[in-house]
């Protein structure tokens, strides 16, 4: 428990630290991908689980991240490179980095607790601050641009398949005649918009599922990881692993979906006699079920709960 703990960082909690060590590195002195540094908690335990003549490169969109983690991870400079991109750009990032397969990759998908307590990046339903919502501040499309210029039914499209929000057409409703008088610029507004929608002994917070569709609707986020799942897969050796965390039914189902696929290869209709597609299967999925977080980590890190680490390895 206390080798966690020292693992931790002010910036992030790592999330199902041990499970992912165990399930992703099986090479020593093997080269891996940590697709999304954060605080660089996940990056920091692959070169400590792995040997001097190990690599390790991570890739990170929010310079505020690659700023922290790299004086964090000052004393394994030799051994590790970092990548301001997004990860649905990793085999370009391999490329640059000198490799082409390599051993193993992780993606720990979703927003870190850094960002969801800094008040200026406008993730949070808990601050009254300016709508932003980006990985990237780069990002020309903020959550600004999404609230005040989709249409009423963008915006019940998102809310609802993102958010999976029952009120969704309601909430995209009010926000459209709320912008009428003037634009919605901050997250404090929005959220009175949202509260009008909902019945008013809510248990759960009104604007959660709100903020997480608008939030991945600003980041493509299920768009960049089903991209970013295929690359990864060709980017392994044989025997190398792809190891996924998801914090949310949306992410997992694509992740599980995906590694069935790949796992089945042919995608020809039941009916044929013989396959017509050619495709062959790509991995074999190493979790048939989700690994979960273990009663010791649900105590001191309330984002493990909805937690789930899937992996695949390469054939």
């Amino acid at each position: 428990m206390e080798d966690i703990k020292n693992t931790f960082s002010e910036y992030h909690i790592p999330v199902l630290f041990y499970e992912t060590m165990e399930h992703l590195i099986t090479d020593k002195d093997g080269v891996y991908l940590d697709c999304t540094l954060g605080g660089g908690g996940h990056t920091e335990g692959i070169l400590k689980s792995t040997s001097e003549k190990a690599k390790v490169i991570s890739i990170d969109q929010d310079q505020q991240a690659i700023d922290f983690a790299s004086k964090r991870l000052e004393p394994f400079k030799t051994r590790w490179k970092v990548y301001k991109d997004n990860f649905e750009n990793l085999d370009t990032v391999l490329y640059c980095a000198g490799y082409d397969k390599i051993d193993g990759i992780l993606m720990d998908i979703g927003v870190s607790s850094t960002q969801l307590d800094d008040e200026e990046r406008g993730f949070s339903y808990r601050f009254d601050t300016k709508l932003d919502m980006r990985m990237d501040k780069n990002n020309p499309v903020s959550a600004y641009e999404v609230v005040n210029n989709y249409s009423e039914e963008q915006l019940s499209k998102i809310i609802f398949e993102y958010g999976e929000e029952r009120f969704a057409r309601k909430i995209a409703r009010f926000i459209c005649e709320a912008r009428k008088e003037k634009n919605i610029e901050t997250t404090g507004e929005l959220v009175s918009i949202i509260r009008r929608a909902y019945p008013a002994r809510s248990q759960k917070h009104p604007a959660k599922k709100t903020f997480q569709a608008i939030r991945i609707e600003v980041n493509r986020e299920l768009e960049v990881l089903e991209r970013a799942i295929e690359k990864a897969v060709k980017s392994l050796k044989k025997g190398g692993r792809l190891a996924i965390i998801t914090f949310h039914s949306l992410e997992d189902r694509i992740v599980k979906n995906k590694f069935k696929e790949l796992e089945k290869g042919c995608t020809c209709p039941p009916e044929l006699p013989v396959c017509m597609c050619g495709k062959k299967p790509q991995v074999k999925v190493v979790t048939r079920k989700p690994v979960c977080a273990g009663d010791d980590e649900l105590k001191y890190n309330n984002r493990a709960h909805s937690a789930k680490l899937r992996v695949v390895e390469k054939i």
